[in-house]
Protein backbone atom coordinates (compact mmCIF):
# COMPACT_ATOMS: atom_id res chain seq x y z
CA UNK A 1 0.00 0.00 0.00
CA UNK A 2 2.48 2.73 0.39
CA UNK A 3 6.40 2.32 -0.90
CA UNK A 4 8.73 4.71 1.32
CA UNK A 5 5.79 6.70 2.40
CA UNK A 6 4.52 7.19 -1.08
CA UNK A 7 1.56 6.30 -1.39
CA UNK A 8 0.69 3.27 -4.63
CA UNK A 9 -2.54 3.13 -6.27
CA UNK A 10 -2.05 -0.57 -5.79
CA UNK A 11 -3.98 0.15 -2.38
CA UNK A 12 -6.90 1.24 -5.06
CA UNK A 13 -6.08 -1.64 -7.37
CA UNK A 14 -6.09 -4.52 -4.46
CA UNK A 15 -8.97 -2.77 -2.49
CA UNK A 16 -11.14 -3.04 -5.60
CA UNK A 17 -10.37 -6.66 -6.32
CA UNK A 18 -10.99 -7.27 -3.01
CA UNK A 19 -14.22 -5.97 -3.02
CA UNK A 20 -14.94 -8.72 -6.01
CA UNK A 21 -13.49 -11.42 -3.90
CA UNK A 22 -14.87 -11.09 -1.07
CA UNK A 23 -18.67 -10.45 -2.14
CA UNK A 24 -18.57 -13.90 -3.30
CA UNK A 25 -20.92 -15.87 -1.81
CA UNK A 26 -20.74 -19.42 -0.17
CA UNK A 27 -21.87 -22.60 -2.58
CA UNK A 28 -25.33 -23.71 -1.62
CA UNK A 29 -23.77 -27.03 -2.38
CA UNK A 30 -21.49 -27.00 0.54
CA UNK A 31 -23.39 -25.04 3.72
CA UNK A 32 -27.15 -25.94 2.34
CA UNK A 33 -30.26 -23.48 2.48
CA UNK A 34 -28.82 -20.85 4.41
CA UNK A 35 -26.34 -19.63 1.77
CA UNK A 36 -28.10 -16.82 0.78
CA UNK A 37 -28.72 -15.44 4.33
CA UNK A 38 -25.07 -15.88 5.10
CA UNK A 39 -24.00 -13.90 1.75
CA UNK A 40 -26.23 -11.09 2.74
CA UNK A 41 -25.17 -10.58 5.98
CA UNK A 42 -21.05 -10.39 4.97
CA UNK A 43 -22.46 -8.09 1.92
CA UNK A 44 -23.71 -6.23 4.90
CA UNK A 45 -20.86 -5.89 7.32
CA UNK A 46 -17.85 -5.54 4.30
CA UNK A 47 -15.47 -2.83 4.80
CA UNK A 48 -14.64 -0.25 2.05
CA UNK A 49 -10.48 -1.26 1.70
CA UNK A 50 -8.87 1.43 0.29
CA UNK A 51 -10.21 3.64 2.63
CA UNK A 52 -9.37 1.06 5.26
CA UNK A 53 -5.70 1.07 4.56
CA UNK A 54 -5.58 4.77 3.03
CA UNK A 55 -6.75 5.55 6.68
CA UNK A 56 -3.02 4.52 8.26
CA UNK A 57 -0.81 6.66 6.01
CA UNK A 58 2.51 6.15 8.47
CA UNK A 59 4.07 3.22 10.01
CA UNK A 60 1.28 3.11 13.01
CA UNK A 61 0.05 0.41 15.51
CA UNK A 62 -2.20 -0.84 12.34
CA UNK A 63 0.83 -1.98 10.43
CA UNK A 64 3.37 -2.84 13.41
CA UNK A 65 1.34 -4.73 14.94
CA UNK A 66 1.56 -8.05 12.19
CA UNK A 67 5.27 -6.85 11.09
CA UNK A 68 8.00 -9.42 11.58
CA UNK A 69 10.86 -6.82 11.73
CA UNK A 70 9.05 -5.46 15.34
CA UNK A 71 10.88 -8.28 17.04
CA UNK A 72 12.92 -10.77 15.04
CA UNK A 73 13.52 -12.62 17.60
CA UNK A 74 9.38 -13.98 18.21
CA UNK A 75 10.73 -15.96 15.11
CA UNK A 76 11.98 -19.35 17.09
CA UNK A 77 11.15 -21.92 13.84
CA UNK A 78 13.88 -22.54 11.04
CA UNK A 79 12.60 -20.25 8.24
CA UNK A 80 13.31 -20.71 4.21
CA UNK A 81 12.22 -17.33 2.31
CA UNK A 82 11.66 -17.79 -1.39
CA UNK A 83 10.70 -14.64 -3.73
CA UNK A 84 11.31 -13.00 -7.62
CA UNK A 85 13.05 -9.92 -8.24
CA UNK A 86 9.67 -9.01 -10.43
CA UNK A 87 7.73 -9.51 -7.24
CA UNK A 88 6.49 -6.84 -5.40
CA UNK A 89 7.71 -8.30 -2.16
CA UNK A 90 11.00 -9.60 -3.27
CA UNK A 91 12.85 -7.09 -0.57
CA UNK A 92 11.80 -9.29 2.48
CA UNK A 93 14.03 -12.19 1.41
CA UNK A 94 17.14 -10.31 2.55
CA UNK A 95 15.82 -8.26 5.20
CA UNK A 96 14.15 -11.94 6.80
CA UNK A 97 18.24 -12.99 6.49
CA UNK A 98 19.78 -9.94 7.89
CA UNK A 99 17.38 -10.06 10.38
CA UNK A 100 16.32 -13.63 11.86
CA UNK A 101 18.93 -15.35 13.71
CA UNK A 102 17.25 -19.10 13.61
CA UNK A 103 18.27 -21.63 11.11
CA UNK A 104 17.31 -19.74 7.37
CA UNK A 105 17.80 -19.45 3.91
CA UNK A 106 17.07 -17.46 0.97
CA UNK A 107 15.92 -18.11 -2.63
CA UNK A 108 14.86 -15.27 -5.51
CA UNK A 109 14.96 -16.04 -8.55
CA UNK A 110 13.78 -13.96 -11.11
CA UNK A 111 9.96 -14.25 -11.38
CA UNK A 112 7.20 -11.95 -10.29
CA UNK A 113 4.87 -12.55 -7.70
CA UNK A 114 4.20 -16.74 -8.73
CA UNK A 115 5.62 -19.92 -7.39
CA UNK A 116 8.69 -20.50 -8.55
CA UNK A 117 7.37 -24.02 -10.70
CA UNK A 118 5.16 -21.30 -12.55
CA UNK A 119 8.09 -18.70 -12.40
CA UNK A 120 7.98 -16.09 -15.09
CA UNK A 121 9.94 -14.83 -16.23
CA UNK A 122 11.74 -18.20 -16.57
CA UNK A 123 14.08 -20.47 -15.81
CA UNK A 124 11.58 -21.45 -13.33
CA UNK A 125 12.61 -24.12 -10.95
CA UNK A 126 10.85 -27.03 -8.79
CA UNK A 127 9.46 -25.49 -5.66
CA UNK A 128 7.61 -29.08 -4.58
CA UNK A 129 11.02 -30.78 -4.11
CA UNK A 130 13.24 -28.16 -3.12
CA UNK A 131 10.24 -27.53 -0.25
CA UNK A 132 10.14 -31.03 0.31
CA UNK A 133 14.02 -31.59 0.76
CA UNK A 134 13.66 -28.48 3.74
CA UNK A 135 10.65 -29.86 5.24
CA UNK A 136 12.58 -33.66 5.48
CA UNK A 137 15.19 -32.12 6.93
CA UNK A 138 13.55 -30.21 9.92
CA UNK A 139 10.68 -32.14 10.40
CA UNK A 140 11.71 -35.68 9.48
CA UNK A 141 15.23 -35.09 10.46
CA UNK A 142 16.71 -36.70 7.28
CA UNK A 143 19.92 -35.88 5.66
CA UNK A 144 18.70 -34.02 2.71
CA UNK A 145 22.13 -31.68 3.06
CA UNK A 146 19.97 -28.72 2.59
CA UNK A 147 21.78 -26.70 5.32
CA UNK A 148 25.27 -27.60 4.15
CA UNK A 149 24.35 -25.17 0.95
CA UNK A 150 24.50 -21.06 1.21
CA UNK A 151 22.72 -18.89 2.78
CA UNK A 152 21.68 -16.99 -0.40
CA UNK A 153 20.93 -18.59 -3.90
CA UNK A 154 19.86 -15.57 -6.07
CA UNK A 155 19.54 -15.35 -9.79
CA UNK A 156 22.20 -12.58 -11.11
CA UNK A 157 20.81 -11.18 -14.17
CA UNK A 158 22.48 -9.97 -17.58
CA UNK A 159 21.54 -7.23 -19.51
CA UNK A 160 18.46 -7.31 -21.84
CA UNK A 161 17.42 -5.02 -23.51
CA UNK A 162 14.33 -3.19 -22.16
CA UNK A 163 10.89 -5.17 -23.05
CA UNK A 164 7.69 -5.14 -20.90
CA UNK A 165 7.42 -8.74 -21.97
CA UNK A 166 9.77 -11.26 -21.05
CA UNK A 167 9.68 -15.10 -21.20
CA UNK A 168 13.05 -15.98 -19.58
CA UNK A 169 15.54 -13.42 -17.77
CA UNK A 170 19.33 -14.23 -18.92
CA UNK A 171 21.75 -14.80 -16.13
CA UNK A 172 23.00 -17.49 -13.66
CA UNK A 173 22.94 -18.79 -10.21
CA UNK A 174 24.98 -16.91 -8.12
CA UNK A 175 25.31 -17.86 -3.86
CA UNK A 176 26.41 -16.87 -0.80
CA UNK A 177 27.56 -18.40 2.12
CA UNK A 178 26.36 -15.89 4.53
CA UNK A 179 24.00 -12.96 4.10
CA UNK A 180 24.42 -9.59 5.05
CA UNK A 181 27.58 -10.89 3.46
CA UNK A 182 30.99 -9.10 4.18
CA UNK A 183 32.44 -10.01 0.63
CA UNK A 184 29.86 -7.12 -0.92
CA UNK A 185 30.89 -3.54 -0.64
CA UNK A 186 29.33 -0.24 -1.58
CA UNK A 187 31.11 1.27 -4.42
CA UNK A 188 30.28 5.09 -4.38
CA UNK A 189 29.66 6.80 -7.37
CA UNK A 190 29.31 10.76 -6.71
CA UNK A 191 26.64 12.87 -8.65
CA UNK A 192 28.37 15.41 -10.82
CA UNK A 193 27.14 18.27 -12.93
CA UNK A 194 28.01 15.98 -15.85
CA UNK A 195 27.08 12.56 -14.82
CA UNK A 196 28.05 9.59 -12.14
CA UNK A 197 31.97 10.59 -11.44
CA UNK A 198 34.17 7.75 -9.48
CA UNK A 199 35.99 9.85 -7.22
CA UNK A 200 35.00 13.29 -5.93
CA UNK A 201 33.28 16.27 -7.39
CA UNK A 202 32.97 20.20 -7.59
CA UNK A 203 30.04 21.49 -6.02
CA UNK A 204 26.96 22.36 -7.68
CA UNK A 205 23.11 22.37 -8.07
CA UNK A 206 20.65 20.44 -10.24
CA UNK A 207 17.40 21.67 -10.80
CA UNK A 208 14.93 19.29 -10.82
CA UNK A 209 10.82 19.73 -12.04
CA UNK A 210 9.26 16.35 -13.52
CA UNK A 211 6.52 16.49 -15.25
CA UNK A 212 3.75 14.45 -13.30
CA UNK A 213 3.25 12.26 -15.91
CA UNK A 214 7.00 10.77 -15.29
CA UNK A 215 6.36 7.59 -14.05
CA UNK A 216 3.77 6.11 -17.83
CA UNK A 217 7.00 3.34 -18.52
CA UNK A 218 7.89 1.50 -14.85
CA UNK A 219 5.58 -1.27 -15.16
CA UNK A 220 3.72 -2.46 -12.45
CA UNK A 221 4.66 -2.42 -8.78
CA UNK A 222 4.30 -6.50 -8.21
CA UNK A 223 4.36 -8.47 -11.40
CA UNK A 224 2.26 -11.07 -12.23
CA UNK A 225 3.82 -12.94 -15.38
CA UNK A 226 1.73 -11.63 -17.67
CA UNK A 227 2.39 -9.54 -21.00
CA UNK A 228 3.51 -5.69 -19.97
CA UNK A 229 4.03 -5.53 -16.83
CA UNK A 230 7.65 -5.18 -16.89
CA UNK A 231 9.34 -1.63 -17.42
CA UNK A 232 9.92 -0.19 -20.67
CA UNK A 233 12.37 1.85 -22.21
CA UNK A 234 13.92 4.18 -19.67
CA UNK A 235 14.06 7.05 -22.18
CA UNK A 236 10.76 7.75 -22.13
CA UNK A 237 11.15 9.11 -18.15
CA UNK A 238 14.93 10.35 -18.76
CA UNK A 239 13.64 13.44 -20.48
CA UNK A 240 11.47 14.35 -17.63
CA UNK A 241 14.28 13.82 -14.44
CA UNK A 242 17.75 14.26 -14.09
CA UNK A 243 19.74 11.72 -15.06
CA UNK A 244 23.52 11.25 -14.59
CA UNK A 245 25.61 8.78 -16.47
CA UNK A 246 28.66 7.28 -15.67
CA UNK A 247 31.78 6.89 -18.12
CA UNK A 248 31.39 3.06 -20.61
CA UNK A 249 32.50 0.31 -17.97
CA UNK A 250 35.87 -1.00 -18.35
CA UNK A 251 34.81 -3.87 -17.08
CA UNK A 252 32.09 -6.17 -16.03
CA UNK A 253 30.58 -4.81 -12.54
CA UNK A 254 28.35 -7.43 -10.78
CA UNK A 255 25.80 -5.83 -7.82
CA UNK A 256 24.26 -7.90 -5.16
CA UNK A 257 21.95 -6.18 -2.74
CA UNK A 258 20.26 -2.40 -2.58
CA UNK A 259 21.29 0.47 -4.03
CA UNK A 260 21.50 3.32 -2.04
CA UNK A 261 21.16 6.70 -2.90
CA UNK A 262 22.62 9.89 -0.87
CA UNK A 263 21.74 13.41 -1.34
CA UNK A 264 21.93 16.91 0.02
CA UNK A 265 18.76 18.52 -1.39
CA UNK A 266 16.53 21.46 -1.01
CA UNK A 267 12.86 21.96 -1.64
CA UNK A 268 10.48 24.52 -2.66
CA UNK A 269 7.08 22.67 -1.24
CA UNK A 270 6.75 21.18 2.16
CA UNK A 271 5.55 17.85 0.82
CA UNK A 272 7.87 16.49 -1.69
CA UNK A 273 7.84 12.91 -3.57
CA UNK A 274 11.33 11.71 -4.93
CA UNK A 275 12.36 8.67 -6.92
CA UNK A 276 15.50 6.94 -7.48
CA UNK A 277 16.35 4.73 -10.45
CA UNK A 278 19.72 2.86 -11.84
CA UNK A 279 19.23 1.85 -15.30
CA UNK A 280 22.01 -0.28 -17.22
CA UNK A 281 22.43 1.76 -20.77
CA UNK A 282 23.65 -0.13 -23.72
CA UNK A 283 26.34 0.79 -26.65
CA UNK A 284 22.86 2.03 -28.46
CA UNK A 285 21.73 4.22 -25.74
CA UNK A 286 18.37 1.70 -24.83
CA UNK A 287 18.09 2.38 -20.61
CA UNK A 288 16.56 -0.93 -19.30
CA UNK A 289 15.67 -0.39 -15.39
CA UNK A 290 17.59 -2.33 -13.02
CA UNK A 291 16.03 -0.77 -9.78
CA UNK A 292 14.21 1.73 -8.16
CA UNK A 293 13.14 3.65 -4.95
CA UNK A 294 10.80 6.23 -3.75
CA UNK A 295 11.34 8.59 -1.03
CA UNK A 296 8.08 10.91 0.34
CA UNK A 297 10.63 13.46 1.83
CA UNK A 298 8.77 14.02 4.87
CA UNK A 299 9.15 10.41 5.90
CA UNK A 300 12.47 11.73 5.64
CA UNK A 301 13.60 10.30 9.09
CA UNK A 302 11.18 7.52 9.63
CA UNK A 303 7.85 6.26 8.80
CA UNK A 304 6.45 6.45 11.79
CA UNK A 305 6.40 10.34 12.54
CA UNK A 306 6.48 12.24 9.54
CA UNK A 307 7.54 15.61 9.35
CA UNK A 308 6.68 18.58 6.61
CA UNK A 309 9.64 20.25 5.18
CA UNK A 310 11.08 23.50 5.29
CA UNK A 311 10.95 25.35 1.83
CA UNK A 312 14.41 26.16 0.78
CA UNK A 313 16.34 24.15 3.67
CA UNK A 314 18.97 21.66 2.98
CA UNK A 315 18.26 18.24 4.30
CA UNK A 316 19.71 15.05 3.34
CA UNK A 317 18.22 12.14 2.85
CA UNK A 318 18.80 8.66 1.35
CA UNK A 319 17.09 6.59 -0.36
CA UNK A 320 17.01 2.58 -0.63
CA UNK A 321 16.24 1.21 -3.86
CA UNK A 322 14.75 -2.19 -4.55
CA UNK A 323 17.56 -5.45 -3.46
CA UNK A 324 18.74 -6.89 -6.78
CA UNK A 325 21.21 -8.74 -8.26
CA UNK A 326 22.63 -7.78 -11.82
CA UNK A 327 25.86 -7.80 -14.12
CA UNK A 328 26.21 -4.46 -16.30
CA UNK A 329 28.28 -5.49 -19.50
CA UNK A 330 31.82 -3.82 -20.39
CA UNK A 331 31.05 -1.21 -22.35
CA UNK A 332 27.59 -0.46 -21.12
CA UNK A 333 27.14 3.07 -18.71
CA UNK A 334 25.17 3.20 -15.29
CA UNK A 335 22.28 5.79 -15.14
CA UNK A 336 20.69 7.13 -12.20
CA UNK A 337 17.31 9.27 -12.79
CA UNK A 338 16.08 11.39 -10.19
CA UNK A 339 12.11 12.66 -10.77
CA UNK A 340 9.49 14.09 -8.61
CA UNK A 341 6.96 12.05 -9.71
CA UNK A 342 6.38 8.34 -10.87
CA UNK A 343 2.95 8.08 -11.71
CA UNK A 344 0.83 6.02 -11.76
CA UNK A 345 2.65 3.71 -9.33
CA UNK A 346 3.15 6.89 -6.67
CA UNK A 347 -0.05 8.81 -5.74
CA UNK A 348 1.96 12.76 -6.59
CA UNK A 349 2.39 15.35 -4.10
CA UNK A 350 -0.09 18.05 -3.28
CA UNK A 351 2.06 20.61 -5.22
CA UNK A 352 3.79 20.82 -8.61
CA UNK A 353 7.61 20.75 -6.69
CA UNK A 354 10.91 22.03 -7.88
CA UNK A 355 14.17 20.56 -5.66
CA UNK A 356 17.65 21.33 -6.15
CA UNK A 357 19.97 18.25 -5.50
CA UNK A 358 23.72 19.36 -4.60
CA UNK A 359 25.98 17.39 -6.59
CA UNK A 360 29.33 17.00 -5.50
CA UNK A 361 27.95 16.04 -1.86
CA UNK A 362 25.40 13.74 -3.07
CA UNK A 363 26.39 10.07 -3.90
CA UNK A 364 25.38 6.55 -5.48
CA UNK A 365 26.77 3.42 -3.51
CA UNK A 366 26.41 0.44 -5.39
CA UNK A 367 26.84 -3.22 -3.45
CA UNK A 368 29.18 -4.41 -5.72
CA UNK A 369 29.91 -8.41 -5.64
CA UNK A 370 33.11 -9.80 -6.76
CA UNK A 371 33.01 -13.08 -8.52
CA UNK A 372 32.92 -16.14 -6.39
CA UNK A 373 34.50 -19.50 -7.76
CA UNK A 374 31.85 -21.58 -6.18
CA UNK A 375 29.05 -20.64 -8.02
CA UNK A 376 30.48 -22.59 -10.58
CA UNK A 377 29.85 -25.64 -8.50
CA UNK A 378 26.25 -24.84 -7.18
CA UNK A 379 24.13 -27.92 -7.75
CA UNK A 380 21.51 -27.78 -10.10
CA UNK A 381 17.84 -26.57 -8.55
CA UNK A 382 15.63 -29.29 -9.34
CA UNK A 383 13.22 -28.78 -12.80
CA UNK A 384 9.60 -27.40 -12.24
CA UNK A 385 7.21 -30.03 -11.02
CA UNK A 386 3.93 -29.78 -9.87
CA UNK A 387 0.37 -31.99 -9.97
CA UNK A 388 -1.89 -32.20 -12.80
CA UNK A 389 -3.72 -29.24 -12.92
CA UNK A 390 -7.44 -29.11 -11.42
CA UNK A 391 -9.58 -29.97 -14.58
CA UNK A 392 -11.40 -26.81 -16.04
CA UNK A 393 -12.74 -26.41 -19.40
CA UNK A 394 -12.39 -22.95 -21.23
CA UNK A 395 -15.33 -21.43 -21.97
CA UNK A 396 -14.54 -18.21 -23.75
CA UNK A 397 -11.08 -17.02 -24.59
CA UNK A 398 -9.88 -13.83 -22.39
CA UNK A 399 -8.63 -10.88 -23.67
CA UNK A 400 -5.68 -8.27 -22.20
CA UNK A 401 -4.26 -5.31 -22.88
CA UNK A 402 -2.33 -2.32 -21.49
CA UNK A 403 -2.22 1.21 -22.93
CA UNK A 404 -1.02 4.75 -22.89
CA UNK A 405 -2.43 7.68 -24.94
CA UNK A 406 -1.26 11.45 -24.61
CA UNK A 407 -4.05 13.98 -25.36
CA UNK A 408 -1.87 16.63 -27.15
CA UNK A 409 -4.91 19.29 -26.48
CA UNK A 410 -4.31 19.31 -22.87
CA UNK A 411 -0.64 16.98 -22.26
CA UNK A 412 -3.46 14.38 -20.20
CA UNK A 413 -1.91 11.42 -20.01
CA UNK A 414 -4.08 7.93 -19.79
CA UNK A 415 -3.38 4.18 -18.69
CA UNK A 416 -5.80 2.02 -19.41
CA UNK A 417 -5.39 -1.17 -18.04
CA UNK A 418 -7.72 -3.69 -19.25
CA UNK A 419 -8.93 -7.90 -18.40
CA UNK A 420 -11.71 -9.67 -20.22
CA UNK A 421 -12.72 -13.09 -19.31
CA UNK A 422 -9.81 -13.23 -16.60
CA UNK A 423 -8.19 -10.64 -14.31
CA UNK A 424 -5.40 -11.06 -17.10
CA UNK A 425 -7.20 -12.37 -20.13
CA UNK A 426 -7.00 -16.04 -18.74
CA UNK A 427 -9.96 -16.86 -20.31
CA UNK A 428 -13.62 -18.16 -19.29
CA UNK A 429 -13.18 -21.22 -16.91
CA UNK A 430 -15.41 -23.82 -16.24
CA UNK A 431 -14.34 -25.84 -12.99
CA UNK A 432 -15.60 -29.85 -14.03
CA UNK A 433 -15.86 -31.49 -10.70
CA UNK A 434 -18.36 -29.34 -9.30
CA UNK A 435 -19.52 -27.39 -13.09
CA UNK A 436 -19.01 -24.00 -11.52
CA UNK A 437 -18.19 -21.29 -13.81
CA UNK A 438 -15.72 -18.14 -12.98
CA UNK A 439 -15.54 -14.77 -15.31
CA UNK A 440 -13.55 -11.98 -14.01
CA UNK A 441 -13.11 -8.76 -16.11
CA UNK A 442 -11.44 -5.76 -15.15
CA UNK A 443 -10.87 -2.34 -16.25
CA UNK A 444 -8.11 0.11 -14.65
CA UNK A 445 -7.67 3.63 -15.87
CA UNK A 446 -5.76 6.34 -14.50
CA UNK A 447 -5.22 9.83 -15.78
CA UNK A 448 -3.04 12.77 -14.71
CA UNK A 449 -2.09 16.47 -16.62
CA UNK A 450 1.79 17.18 -16.50
CA UNK A 451 1.24 20.43 -15.00
CA UNK A 452 -1.25 19.15 -12.32
CA UNK A 453 -0.80 16.80 -9.33
CA UNK A 454 -4.69 17.47 -8.29
CA UNK A 455 -5.48 16.61 -11.72
CA UNK A 456 -4.50 12.80 -11.12
CA UNK A 457 -7.71 10.21 -10.96
CA UNK A 458 -7.93 6.61 -10.98
CA UNK A 459 -10.75 4.51 -11.71
CA UNK A 460 -11.34 0.91 -11.50
CA UNK A 461 -14.77 -0.66 -12.74
CA UNK A 462 -15.07 -4.67 -12.45
CA UNK A 463 -17.54 -7.59 -12.95
CA UNK A 464 -17.48 -10.84 -11.14
CA UNK A 465 -19.62 -13.71 -12.95
CA UNK A 466 -19.71 -17.14 -11.27
CA UNK A 467 -21.97 -20.41 -10.64
CA UNK A 468 -24.03 -22.60 -12.40
CA UNK A 469 -26.97 -22.35 -14.58
CA UNK A 470 -29.15 -23.08 -11.52
CA UNK A 471 -26.91 -20.74 -9.09
CA UNK A 472 -25.89 -17.38 -11.31
CA UNK A 473 -24.01 -14.97 -9.58
CA UNK A 474 -22.71 -11.70 -10.42
CA UNK A 475 -20.82 -9.01 -8.34
CA UNK A 476 -19.95 -5.72 -9.97
CA UNK A 477 -17.95 -2.97 -8.36
CA UNK A 478 -16.67 0.46 -9.30
CA UNK A 479 -14.13 2.45 -7.21
CA UNK A 480 -12.32 5.76 -7.75
CA UNK A 481 -10.08 7.94 -6.50
CA UNK A 482 -9.32 11.89 -6.56
CA UNK A 483 -7.08 14.63 -3.94
CA UNK A 484 -7.43 17.45 -3.25
CA UNK A 485 -4.93 19.59 -1.40
CA UNK A 486 -5.41 18.55 1.65
CA UNK A 487 -8.34 15.29 1.30
CA UNK A 488 -8.10 11.91 -0.84
CA UNK A 489 -11.74 11.58 -2.19
CA UNK A 490 -12.84 7.80 -2.60
CA UNK A 491 -16.02 6.49 -3.83
CA UNK A 492 -16.95 2.93 -4.27
CA UNK A 493 -20.01 0.88 -5.59
CA UNK A 494 -21.32 -2.33 -5.16
CA UNK A 495 -23.97 -4.56 -6.82
CA UNK A 496 -24.72 -8.08 -6.21
CA UNK A 497 -27.27 -9.91 -8.40
CA UNK A 498 -28.36 -13.58 -8.25
CA UNK A 499 -29.60 -14.05 -12.00
CA UNK A 500 -31.16 -11.02 -12.95
CA UNK A 501 -32.70 -9.86 -9.80
CA UNK A 502 -30.14 -7.42 -7.76
CA UNK A 503 -30.07 -8.47 -4.19
CA UNK A 504 -27.61 -6.22 -2.53
CA UNK A 505 -26.27 -2.50 -3.62
CA UNK A 506 -24.39 -0.12 -1.22
CA UNK A 507 -22.02 2.86 -1.77
CA UNK A 508 -18.98 4.56 0.01
CA UNK A 509 -18.07 7.66 -0.21
CA UNK A 510 -15.32 8.73 2.27
CA UNK A 511 -12.75 12.40 2.47
CA UNK A 512 -9.76 10.63 3.68
CA UNK A 513 -7.51 14.05 5.48
CA UNK A 514 -4.00 14.10 3.76
CA UNK A 515 -1.16 12.90 6.06
CA UNK A 516 1.60 14.73 4.76
CA UNK A 517 1.42 12.40 1.56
Amino acid sequence: HYLGGGLLNDNLWWGAIMLAYSARPPDPALVGEGWRETWLKRLAAMPFFPALWLAHQRRDDYWRHGSISEDYAAIRCPVYAIGGWADGYSNAVPRLLAGLTVPRKGLIGPWAHLYPHDGMPGPAMGFRQEAVRWWDHWLKGRATGIMDEPMLRAWMEDYRPPQTTVSHSPGRWVAEPVWPSPRIAPCRWTLAADGLAEGSAPTSRLILASPQTVGMAAGEWSGFGVPGELPADQRIEDGGSVALDSAPLAEPLAILGAPLVELEIEVDRPCALLCARLSDIAPDGAATRVSYGLLNLTHRDGHADPKPLVPGERYRVAIAMNDIAHVFASGHRLRLALSTSYWPMAWPSPLPVIAAILAGASHLDLPVRPPRAEDADLAPLPPPESAPPMPATRVRDGRFSRTVTMDLATGECCQVVRGEGGLFGEGVLRLDEIGTTLDHSLTRETRIRPDDPLSARIAIDQRYAMGRPDWPIVIETRTAMSATAETFELTGELDAYEGSVRVFSTNWRQAVPRDLV
